[in-house]
């Protein structure tokens, strides 16, 4: 089965894991996959990655709070395929007065939207996680 769009698709896995319950969700291998996942253990949204690379696939373990609540509230996929949207380091949204992270693509590599601010480059804005 081939993915248009793998970054919707770990979004659209996380989402339905968080709404199911799940300790952990299962998704292909990718550099950009792995990059942004990074960003979600470094931001707290995510415990940890385990990478299989024989079977090519990653597992994340979702972070709950007390009560089986998951930390991640939400996520939004910015940019698509058919509607990419590129922002300068000065338009990166600050999500949740800081308690959610954007996710941008840049010359750098893909990296969060603070970082991004601080080393002054912008790029195409991947997604929102709060």
């Amino acid at each position: 089965m081939s993915i248009n769009d793998p970054i919707s698709d770990l979004l659209t896995r996380i989402r339905n894991a968080k709404t199911a319950k799940h300790r952990y969700v299962d998704v292909p291998k990718s550099k950009a996959l792995v990059s942004v996942l990074n960003i979600l253990v470094e931001k707290g949204f995510v415990e940890k990655l385990l990478v299989n690379d024989e079977k090519k696939v990653v597992r994340a373990y979702l972070r709950y709070a007390e009560g089986r609540q998951c930390v991640i509230s939400s996520l939004k996929r910015v940019s698509t395929p058919g509607r990419r949207f590129y922002v300068g380091y000065k338009q990166i949204p600050h999500v949740l007065s800081g308690l959610g992270v954007a996710i941008v693509s840049t010359s750098q590599g893909v990296i969060d939207g603070e970082k991004a601010k601080s080393l002054k480059v912008g790029g195409e804005l991947l997604c929102v996680v709060w």
